[in-house]
């Protein structure tokens, strides 16, 4: 999203009764996103419990136990239907009041969107919304989309993204070659199943408006760093290391989500971590193997960002997975380890689709049906992933 200018709009601060605030408010600021739509993002220092209402041209959010900002100026881009941002503090509520020069009924709640801290932003709520011709004017509608506790009930899911710029996504097949990767009991090599999947994969995102490319397409052997600097020249928006996994225990199944660390989230993370770096030991505690300026990038305040955007797809892709029934590896959602194929300027992250170890999931992870229900769950969480926030 991009930001421009800031406007004179007006803040108006009714007095304040004394209360200890247990949030505050740090930025709001509008932007114009594809389609049209204008996107009015409310910064606070920590998560917010919150409602929605929609007088006659007028959105208005309502922030519970938060404290106002006198000194804020709300930046303002142009071209959007926000006219002016006022503050009012009643109580420990604060409400920002959006003037409207078009009127809307209301937001829909896909396009509502919660954020964790990400960066430099703290918590971030995210409402994208266009001319709505059939608003009423007359009453205002208040829908309520957050506990007055300070604990959001449920994030909504975000919008499919209808963006005009096709965004790149890089899916890498992992092993390959010399490299077969782990092998089931009846004989299933990671590599064919990951290749498999992977193809069916782009071909699906293609389909979808997207701009997706393998790192291999036939049963090559790449380095791990060759792997990483294909995201990089193909300038991606997302990079998507696919594998399956191999465990002692044979009752062992499920998917597994991971995302690029210096520290490994558990020893099961870094277990797993040291086995898919062996594929070429390459050094996982340097950036030797890249080239000089993605070294840079590495060292400096990116891979903060790196990190958090990698962390947010993968969040979203464990609960696409969760609502497709895909059986899920015991354990949180998403786990952290210093991936050597994920270290690059690219936010990405490693898909373990299931165990080939386990008898039943290699049988299944060999199955069309079941990869194509695996494919149609990461479009999902592309098609959900915010590419610009």
């Amino acid at each position: 999203m991009k930001i421009t200018g800031i406007s004179a709009a007006v803040i108006t601060l009714l007095p304040r009764v004394a209360f200890a605030a247990r949030n505050s408010l740090r930025t709001v600021r509008t932007g114009i996103q594809p389609g049209n739509k204008t996107r009015l993002v409310i910064e606070t220092s920590a998560r917010p419990s919150y409602s929605i209402s929609y007088p006659a041209n007028q959105v208005v959010i309502t922030l519970s136990n938060t404290a106002a900002n006198r000194s804020l100026a709300p930046a303002m881009a142009a071209g959007t239907l926000v006219k002016a941002i006022t503050q009012v503090q009643s109580g420990d509520k604060l409400q920002i009041i959006a003037d409207l020069s078009t009127p809307i009924s209301s937001i829909p709640r896909e396009n509502i969107m919660l954020l964790n801290p990400n960066g430099d932003n703290e918590y971030r709520l995210v409402m994208d919304f266009t001319a709505d011709t059939n608003a009423k004017t007359a009453s205002a509608t208040t829908t309520t989309i957050a506990s007055t506790k300070g604990k959001v009930t449920s994030e909504p899911v975000k919008a499919k993204n209808t963006s005009t710029r096709k965004y790149t996504i890089v899916i890498d097949a992992g092993h390959g070659g010399k490299d077969p990767g782990c092998i089931g009991k009846g004989g299933t090599k990671e590599k064919v199943i990951v290749l498999s999947v992977a193809k069916k994969l782009r071909d699906k995102l293609s389909a979808a408006g997207f701009n997706a490319y393998l790192t291999r397409s036939d049963d090559t052997y790449l380095k791990l760093a060759q792997r990483a600097s294909i995201g990089e020249k193909k300038h991606a928006d997302l990079f998507l290391s696919l594998h399956a996994n191999a465990n002692p225990s044979r009752s062992m199944k499920g998917f597994s989500i991971y995302t690029l660390s210096e520290k490994a989230s558990d020893e099961e993370a870094q277990k797993l971590a040291d086995a898919e770096n062996a594929a070429d030991k390459i050094d996982v505690s340097g950036f030797e193997q890249f080239d000089k300026d993605i070294r840079i990038a590495l060292s400096s305040l990116q891979q903060h960002a790196v990190a958090a955007m990698s962390v947010e797809y993968a969040n979203n892709c464990a609960s696409q997975f969760k609502r497709a029934k895909i059986t899920q590896q015991p354990g949180p959602d998403v786990r952290h380890a210093p991936f050597a194929v994920l270290r690059s300027t690219v936010p990405g992250a490693l898909i373990e689709l299931g165990h080939l170890s386990n008898a039943s999931e290699e049988s299944l992870l060999k199955s069309s049906s079941h990869q194509d229900k695996l494919v149609a769950a990461i479009v999902k969480s592309v098609q959900a992933y915010d590419f610009d926030v």
